[in-house]
């Protein structure tokens, strides 16, 4: 349990660590990063909330990186290959969490991603590495895979 909790933290810090600086470097602010999130469930009454809505986004990111690594961490019980190839599977997995995010997560919260080559490069190499490839690493060896496990 103590490394999944550290992985969905080490992942989600480093996730909006990427963000963050992302958004300074083009002079956005960190509130409205948080505040962002939050419009997830608020819409854009959630630029209106100021800390209270800051918070509430940065308390959904960590329980959107908690989802993304417990998803793995399970499907690293049934699937060996993805404790003996972490690197690998985990990048894939990466790719997978991104497409899901961009096509699924942000449309259904009224969101429209915008696609530069620089956002579509950023954004994968953020999900691959910082997500899937971190992901991938903390959950290996974490479980023995059950009998009943697929060894492929």
């Amino acid at each position: 349990m103590k490394r999944f909790l550290l992985a969905a933290l080490v992942v989600g810090t480093l996730d909006i660590s990427e963000v963050l600086i992302v958004s300074w470097l083009k002079g956005g602010a960190p509130l409205k990063i948080f505040q962002g999130i939050a419009s997830g469930i608020y819409g854009k009454a959630s630029f209106d909330g100021g800390t209270r809505t800051m918070v509430i986004g940065l308390l959904l990111h960590y329980f959107i990186a908690t989802t993304v690594v417990a998803v793995y961490f399970l499907a690293s019980r049934k699937l060996a290959v993805l404790n003996r190839h972490p690197v690998l599977t985990g990048a894939i997995y990466g790719v997978g969490v991104y497409l899901f995010m961009n096509f699924v997560v942000l449309p259904l919260a009224g969101m429209t991603p915008k696609y530069t080559t620089f956002s579509v490069v950023n954004q994968l190499f953020c999900h691959i590495v910082l997500i899937g490839i971190t992901t991938g690493l903390f959950a290996r060896g974490q479980y023995t895979p059950t009998r009943e496990a697929v060894t492929a």
